[in-house]
């Protein structure tokens, strides 16, 4: 079994306790005025925009990128227009806050219900968070509808 890893985007190191409530208040103001998006309304613009399961796909020995779409599922990029939604069988306690992910494969191939996502960045060993279904996505439609969304949420209130 080989186990390969995709550091994308590392994190920056943690702040103080008073300075990140602060920051996250903030952010958290800010993402109602910026038209974010939220983890449920992502998650459900991937599922909408994904083909129907696969058994496997091609994994190339790197990730392009990937995106935790709550804690039982995510996208993975394999090429810069191909990508992947990966339902977890369960819950995935770290993912979201994983600084990078490894995902275990067969000989080149990422297989659903044997293969699994190991979050890393915590610092303990990784929780491995089996795959339980693979769907291809097509990413042109969701970043589409994920400008469309945005807009919509950042569009001026009409006074009646």
């Amino acid at each position: 079994m080989e186990i390969e890893m995709s550091k994308m985007f590392p994190r920056k190191p943690a702040l103080g306790r008073a300075l990140l409530l602060a920051a996250a208040m903030a952010g958290g103001l800010a993402a109602c005025a910026t038209g974010r998006i939220s983890d449920d309304e992502r998650l459900a613009i991937y599922r909408a925009n994904a083909g129907e399961p696969v058994r496997s796909f091609r994994y190339f020995g790197r990730l392009d990128g990937w995106t935790s779409l709550g804690g039982s599922a995510l996208a993975v990029w394999t090429r810069p227009h191909e990508a992947y939604l990966l339902e977890l069988g369960s819950r995935c306690p770290d993912l979201d806050f994983a600084m990078a992910i490894s995902i275990t494969n067969q000989g080149g191939s990422v297989y659903s219900r044997f293969d699994k996502v190991l979050p890393l960045g915590q610092g303990a060993a990784p929780i491995p968070c089996f795959i339980q279904e693979i769907r291809p996505l097509d990413t042109r439609a969701i970043k589409a509808e994920e400008a469309e969304l945005r807009e919509a949420k950042t569009a001026p209130r009409e006074d009646g």
